[in-house]
């Protein structure tokens, strides 16, 4: 299966939870999201497209997708990857939830993802 460079109309930045630093005074590692890959990806979202539950009485907003990519070794469903805005800020931030899948012979990788966010916080991407 080949990807088309057409296709790949969306940025992506895929973030690691990874030690970058000790605290001086406890020598305790210290954690934080880093940038470990950036390209550009198909998005496409699954049906149904966007679905409301309740939650521990907070609303939450599921939004799954089927990400495909070119391939890229090292990915780990504890990443996340944020999809980019047209205007070069996060538009969505969203958790691997299936994958990588390898397509054809390390043509490409297909990625389940979804995000998460309070209903009325806007954090979901929209």
């Amino acid at each position: 299966m080949r990807l088309l460079a057409g296709d790949l109309d969306k940025e992506f930045r895929l973030l690691a939870f990874e030690v970058i630093g000790h605290d001086p005074d406890y020598n305790t590692e210290i954690k934080d999201w880093r940038e470990v890959a950036t390209g550009w990806a198909q998005v496409q979202h699954t049906l149904p497209s966007k679905s409301e539950v309740v939650q521990q009485g907070v609303e939450i907003r599921e939004r799954p997708a089927r990400v495909r990519m070119r391939y890229l070794a090292g990915i780990r469903p504890d990443m996340r990857l944020v999809i980019v805005g047209v205007d070069g800020e996060p538009d969505r931030v969203c958790e691997i939830v299936a994958g990588p899948a390898e397509l054809g012979r390390r043509d490409g990788i297909e990625l389940l993802v979804k995000n998460y966010g309070r209903a009325d916080d806007g954090s979901s991407g929209g």
